[in-house]
């Protein structure tokens, strides 16, 4: 392999976790900063050394030596830069979520396909070592058939920046989302959606949402019935921080802990042998459970970020739950950050790419529409069948 990538890096609150991840990269041999908030642009920059600092969005566009972009940036930015991105004729991956409406993702994928560049969901929640761990678990035939999933992501945003103030539960959701349609591999088919709680007044005027809680029941597209419950929270709710998923199966279950520092919890099935003489005298079968700790996967990584997967707090002031939970979102980031890289390398779409993602995003957008009409059934519409 050789350093031949250039990437440029745009926002540098969060998006400054994934600076050294870039940096000792065996791919890339270059990195470009932005951020709009020029005394930010220059402290990040000075803190990692870095020369290479935009003083534009525009001007990483106009660069020709710039590869792709991966965009750490206010949601209601998201759609236009990606569009723009792919117009200037370079690769994209971004934060989610990837819009937040159906005609802003078609309109991502068309400009995709256009450009036949790659598109990334820099989706944290499918990369944790946790969702390794219950995809291992699938694929070992510890779950046996799928029988219910959930996802929930919990998280109070008062004080956040503007844009989030009164933001629908669902338009953020798939940390809680994605987790659970990865797992069954498939797409959720329709959503039953109700909102809940009460919201202060100011919070409802940006999006005209009342809602600070939503809760939904998907329905899957799967060879049997399956369905999938997510809860989504942003403001007035007294619950700490949290992004989860259940994975309930008639062999095995995977529950999220309760609490960011506990483990999580396996339990199995285990029936009685009804070939025994000796008939049971309880009801229903034994199920035993265990707490586990969840290996770290440094063993899928390059060498040189694997470290990454680990607590590395690179700005002490730093508040985002990230950079103190390990790794950033359980370990995550340096697998987005190789995934990415890797599919360029390699000229492939990556996972999850465009289709996929807008589908994870495509579920919060019609589950919030479902809640703010009275919960009335919304069909989800399937963009891999159009964009694969």
């Amino acid at each position: 392999m050789e350093k031949n990538l250039s990437i440029a890096l745009i926002g540098l609150g969060f998006g400054a976790d994934f600076i050294p991840i870039y940096l000792n990269h065996p791919l890339v041999r270059k990195l470009t900063i932005f951020d709009t908030n020029i005394q930010v642009l220059e402290e990040v920059g000075n803190r990692f050394e870095l020369a290479d600092k935009a003083r534009s969005f525009e001007e990483i566009l106009d660069d020709e030596t710039i590869d792709a972009v991966h965009l750490v940036t206010p949601i209601p930015l998201h759609a236009k830069q990606t569009i723009d991105v792919f117009q200037s004729g370079k690769h994209c991956a971004c934060t989610v979520p990837m819009a937040t409406s159906i005609k802003d993702l078609l309109e991502i994928l068309k400009a995709q396909k256009k450009s036949n560049k790659v598109y990334m969901g820099m989706e944290t929640a499918v990369y944790t070592r946790h969702f390794i761990y219950a995809q291992e678990m699938l694929k070992n035939d510890k779950i046996g058939r799928i029988q219910l999933l959930r996802g929930a992501h919990y998280q109070d945003m008062e004080k956040w920046p503007s844009y989030w103030m009164g933001l629908p539960p669902m338009h953020y959701a798939t940390h809680a989302i994605s987790p659970v349609l990865a797992l069954a591999n498939t797409h959720a088919k329709s959503v039953h959606c109700f909102g809940s709680g009460v919201m202060r007044k100011e919070l409802i005027n940006q999006y005209n949402n009342p809602y600070p809680v939503e809760t939904a029941i998907f329905e899957l597209e799967y060879d049997t019935p399956l369905a999938a419950e997510v809860t989504r929270s942003l403001f007035h709710t007294a619950r700490d921080y949290t992004e989860s998923f259940n994975i309930y199966g008639e062999k095995g279950t995977f529950e999220w802990q309760q609490l960011e520092n506990d483990n999580p919890v396996v339990f199995e099935m285990n029936p009685d042998d009804k070939s025994s003489h000796i008939p049971s005298l309880g009801r229903g079968n034994k199920i035993t459970f265990e707490h586990i700790n969840v290996p770290d996967r440094q063993d899928l990584l390059p060498k040189e970020i694997a470290r990454f997967t680990k607590e590395e707090i690179f700005n002490k002031d730093k508040e985002h739950l990230s950079f103190i939970q390990g790794g950033g979102h359980h370990g995550s980031h340096p697998h987005l950050v190789n995934e990415f890289v890797i599919s360029i390398y390699e000229n492939r779409q990556p996972w999850p790419n465009g289709s996929i993602t807008a589908n994870w995003t495509a579920a919060g957008i019609c589950a919030h529409e479902s809640a703010m009409d009275g919960g009335r059934k919304i069909l989800i519409p399937n963009f891999q069948k159009d964009f694969e």
